[in-house]
């Protein structure tokens, strides 16, 4: 008696780039800067995918979400550098600029606010800096949580959020969850007026 050969779902190339931003490393795990990193792993855990090919300088894996074949990316760059992990990975899959979401914290809004745009410039945040110059555009969607304004910007963006905030970020994370589930699903506008409108 032969083996019977298991029918496997070709998969499905790759359509839309979701990446969160942050540093690699323990040290840097749980801090402000981190927060796009988060926004990626509860994607990845609540849609059963697992972060496990290491290439272009990322962490990333591929499945679906909303019924769209995505990557879901952390790039191990350091926050400076994320373009070059990011233009990497979209010039690799062939993802166009506008098929490219980024959640990153923002230092100029109130904790835990959340944010949808579907383009703009960098706002001073030099991870998005490093993606307009790798892309060549500011024409991809980001999603924007606030960390609020410390003293001292270095030293603010590095720290870990105090109990309270904590909870509250835990809940904006929840919000870019759903944003980027509508996003895939429904477009731009409807994720926008869910997101920016709760």
């Amino acid at each position: 008696m032969g083996f019977i050969k298991r029918r496997t779902e070709p998969e499905q190339p790759p359509v839309a780039i979701i990446a969160g931003l942050g540093n690699p490393g323990a040290q840097y795990s749980g801090t402000r800067h981190n927060v796009g990193f988060e926004v990626v792993e509860a994607l990845a855990k609540k849609h059963g995918i697992v972060l496990k090919t290491h290439r272009h300088q990322a962490q990333f894996g591929v499945g679906t979400i909303s019924g769209k074949s995505v990557l879901l990316v952390k790039p191990l760059t350091y926050m400076n550098l994320s373009g070059r992990s990011v233009g990497a990975i979209a010039r690799h899959y062939r993802i166009k600029v506008e098929a490219i979401l980024v959640a990153a914290d923002d230092l100029d809004m109130d904790t835990a606010r959340v944010r949808l745009k579907p383009k703009g410039s960098s706002g001073g945040h030099n991870g998005h800096k490093s993606i307009i110059q790798a892309l060549g555009s500011d024409e991809y969607p980001r999603l924007k949580i606030g960390i609020g304004k410390g003293q001292e910007g270095r030293e603010h963006v590095l720290s870990r959020f105090k109990p309270d905030e904590r909870a509250q970020i835990n809940e904006a994370v929840g919000k870019c969850v759903e944003g980027c589930e509508i996003w895939l699903s429904d477009g731009i506008e409807l994720a926008m007026n869910r997101v920016n409108g709760s």
